[in-house]
């Protein structure tokens, strides 16, 4: 399978995009993410386990509890590359998305 149709196929996931979102704000535990996602546990593990397999999140044990992250060293950055793109560019997508709405 292509690598870029399974790194991609992580990244267009609403609940994973979430998670990534979330993850992005700060380290959190499973149950920190259940609670800020306001989604079952079990949708959670899921996705957070596609998306360790990829490296795009890490995670650490801390007690009994698991703390999941970004990948700070190439996740991040790719991130606040979207971030400068959508600033400098994307205007034009939100107006034509406004506009078909």
């Amino acid at each position: 399978m292509n690598k870029y149709y399974l790194f991609f196929g992580n990244l267009a996931n609403p609940l994973k995009i979430e998670i990534i979102s979330a993850l992005k704000e700060k380290d959190m535990s499973v149950l920190e993410l259940t609670k800020k996602l306001n989604t079952e546990q079990s949708k959670l593990s899921h996705a957070l386990t596609s998306l360790k397999h990829c490296s795009i999140v890490n995670d650490k044990k801390e007690g009994k509890k698991r703390i999941y992250s970004l990948n700070r060293e190439t996740i991040l950055p790719m991130l606040q590359i979207i971030d400068k793109h959508e600033h400098k560019f994307c205007g034009k997508c939100r107006a034509l998305e406004s506009r078909n709405k």
